[in-house]
């Protein structure tokens, strides 16, 4: 019988995802806005060294100078104030404000907050503060995550932090510039051990280029792309928006993958490597398992990219 949504998710199976990131993500929302403020400053020093400053980009960060400004200017007591409104997701002017931003510049946004606190114009986690036993726990279970899980925690703090009064996402998002994809004579061309298939390839190749309606084309009219942790997004304008947003920049580095035929004229195909982000660079790549289901056109009915649970899942290519 034709393939669903919801059987489609089950391909692969056995792939082994990273759950402790949701768990340690989970444990972090339940600690006070003085923790949490607290496991960013210390998530900020013992990262910092592996965060590429220049990764935001100037135009990106102009959306959120207003906000920044604000902050350098008030006293320490309402800068703190306004740090941990935004971890309480408050009902204020400026967490709605936030809550407008994209994923990049919200990074962007607390990378110069981190920046700041370091340099004495922030107020910084107050002199004596001493974490709670749950912190602590929280603090020593991110210092157990190999890099790009951690970098993952990082990201969906504070990507969830300010107040959106019509959760989830019908708020008008400040619109972030595009970078113009790639002119087809500087494009790279991936090759995938195991994987010929033009759609598969296609599909890295124009993520890689910032191609994203070039990506976007190869899907089903009602395909669906399904982030790490995160609900299928379906059909060609919503994957588009959610690429815009959240996927410029990124580096695909497939590695290998395995293909097979299965019901209905469908293929299903996993591929493993990694992906760097802007804000990393080179220095941490995270493991990834993308799971494809064709349709009988070769149109991409679903990917299921996963955040793997260790490096050694990128050779876990068994399909049951």
């Amino acid at each position: 019988m034709p393939y669903t949504l919801q059987s489609a998710q089950s391909i692969f199976p056995n792939t082994q995802v990273a759950n402790a990131v949701p768990d340690t993500i989970e444990q972090y929302n339940q600690l006070s806005a003085e923790d949490q403020l607290a496991l960013l400053w210390f998530a900020y020093k013992e990262m910092g060294v592996t965060i590429t400053p220049a990764a935001p980009g100037a135009a990106r960060m102009v959306l959120a100078e207003g906000l920044l400004a604000q902050i350098k200017q008030m006293p320490p007591a309402a800068q703190t104030q306004v740090m941990c409104d935004l971890t309480n997701r408050a009902d204020t002017p400026f967490c709605r404000s936030y809550a407008s931003f994209s994923m990049n510049i919200k990074l962007g946004f607390w990378y110069q907050l981190g920046e700041w606190m370091a340099q004495g114009i922030v107020a910084p986690i107050p002199e004596g503060y001493k974490p709670s036993s749950n912190a602590s726990a929280v603090l020593q279970s991110i210092r157990n995550l190999d890099p790009g899980q951690q970098i993952t925690v990082l990201r969906n703090t504070v990507v969830n932090m300010g107040y959106d009064p019509d959760a989830p996402g019908s708020y008008k998002k400040v619109e972030e510039p595009v970078a113009p994809p790639t002119a087809p004579a500087a494009r790279t061309q991936v090759t995938i051990e195991g994987i010929s298939n033009s759609t598969v390839l296609g599909y890295i190749n124009n993520m890689n280029a910032n191609d994203f309606e070039a990506a976007v084309a190869l899907f089903a009219e009602k395909g669906a792309l399904q982030p790490p942790f995160e609900k299928p997004i379906v059909g060609h304008e919503a994957i588009l928006a959610y690429m815009r947003e959240q996927c410029q920049g990124l580096k695909m580095m497939p590695e290998r993958g395995v293909a097979e035929s299965v019901e209905d004229g469908y293929t299903s195909v996993k591929v493993t490597g990694k992906v760097q982000t802007p804000w990393f660079g080179a220095s941490v790549g995270m493991n990834i398992a993308w799971r494809f289901l064709l349709d009988p056109q070769n149109k991409i009915f679903f990917v299921g990219i996963d955040l793997l649970a260790s490096p050694k899942e990128l050779l876990n290519l068994i399909s049951r």
